[in-house]
């Protein structure tokens, strides 16, 4: 039985050497929302399997809050308490080995 010779490997792959490289690949991204500690992730952007690295910085919830308590306790200092309480903070996460920016949490997350 001689059923011809095999598949060329063109064939059996279904590529195109019309097709450039560009045409044929596109970004596939997929919107994670990163929470308040590390997240075990794949980096985007060195493509390397990793645990983000986490900064709190004081966020738009921060000044809110602080404006609030400077207002309803009439200047006596409390108003920076947002401050020291990471909750009232935003979680920023990083590659730790590209230190590219992946993203931050939430301002207020009611999770």
């Amino acid at each position: 039985m001689d059923n011809g010779p095999p598949p060329s490997y063109q064939e059996a792959t279904g590529w195109d050497p019309n097709i450039s490289a560009n045409e044929s690949t596109r970004a596939v991204t997929t919107e994670e929302t990163l929470g308040r500690t590390s997240t075990h992730m794949l980096c985007p952007s060195c493509h390397a399997e990793i645990l983000t690295t986490t900064i709190t910085r004081a966020g738009v919830l921060t000044y809110v809050a602080s404006y609030f308590i400077c207002l309803f306790s009439f200047g006596l200092g409390c108003c920076l308490y947002p401050f020291f309480i990471d909750d009232c903070k935003v979680v920023h996460h990083y590659c730790p080995n590209c230190k590219e920016s992946l993203g931050q949490s939430a301002d207020l997350d009611l999770d």
